[in-house]
């Protein structure tokens, strides 16, 4: 194990620092063991993307080594051992790594790419980095392809939301900007505004356009829990979209550069209680039995 960390430089952050839950005990439990090895997996090639240490370079060979371990083609080398518990995880349970590899290609874009000219660009990052996560969770619980677009757009709006919480911090230790570069323009700034305390009337412009953005991606999502046939499933979708609704809220009335946004446990509550009994309301007429554990 302790050759691993040569190739992994983890951050020390975890499953609770994340802005939604992650393998709740809303999800089957057979399935938590594999969301747990999939989420490491994610959390040590993301942790090799923002470690401000490491050149662009070694980053990339390293995020390759995780691809190629991850497809199978290097089963042995313990360096890469997330990799393969993932690959041992994925082949158990039927579901393509493809979702896995497209992760590293989000991180190896991290390394190079500090900032994104356009909203369909950052969309375009946004579809490796945060979409593979959610198709990852609709193939392992046995879900239609039909629900990838509310799933992408789900994902895509919690990475956009992650970016506003985030802007300040990224700029100012990563060097990175994901606001569109001709939002920006157009609003009369420029990144140098992310290294202030408090947000400019300029920067509140982009802001509010992102969210803007953030809520089109939601009215999306809103269609997914009602797309999935696993209640259990469906409810922690449900109450991720709460979650992201939430926080967009929040975003909009508060300054991230000023403060951390994030949601108080009240708030986590409010949205647990009320994905769940969207999910639960729904399904009275058509009765439970009809959703798969």
């Amino acid at each position: 194990m302790a050759e691993s960390v040569a190739i992994e430089t983890p951050s020390g952050k975890a499953a609770t620092d994340e802005n939604f839950p992650v393998g709740s005990w809303l999800l089957p439990a057979r399935l938590r063991p594999h969301i747990a090895t999939f989420y490491a997996y994610a959390r040590a090639i993301d942790d090799i993307a923002d470690n401000p240490e490491l050149e662009s370079a070694d980053k990339i060979a390293r995020l390759d080594g995780f691809a190629r371990a991850v497809s199978g083609d290097h089963t042995t080398d313990p360096t890469f051992h997330k990799a393969h518990e993932i690959r041992r995880s994925l082949a158990e349970t039927g579901v393509t790594h493809r979702h896995c590899v497209d992760l590293t290609l989000a991180f190896k874009q991290d390394a190079v790419k500090p900032s994104y000219d356009d909203w369909n660009d950052l969309m375009g990052y946004c579809n490796l980095s945060a979409a593979p996560v959610g198709r990852y969770l609709v193939d392992l619980h046995g879900e239609s392809p039909e629900a990838y677009p509310a799933s992408d757009a789900l994902c895509n709006a919690l990475q956009v939301l992650n970016h506003l919480q985030d802007c300040g911090d990224d700029y100012k230790t990563l060097d990175r900007v994901y606001l569109p570069q001709d939002w920006m323009a157009a609003a009369g700034t420029g990144v140098e505004a992310l290294g202030e305390s408090r947000s400019t009337t300029a920067l509140r412009r982009v802001l509010d356009r992102c969210l803007d953005g953030t809520d089109g991606l939601l009215k999306l999502a809103d269609d997914l829990p009602g797309r999935l046939r696993n209640l259990r499933f469906a409810m922690e979708a449900a109450v991720i979209v709460a979650i992201a609704h939430r926080l967009g809220t929040e975003l909009r009335r508060r300054d991230p550069l000023a403060e951390r946004v994030a949601l108080t446990k009240t708030q986590f509550a409010a949205c647990f209680a009320r994905g769940v009994g969207r999910v639960l309301f729904r399904r009275r007429g058509r009765g439970l039995s009809n959703g798969r554990e």
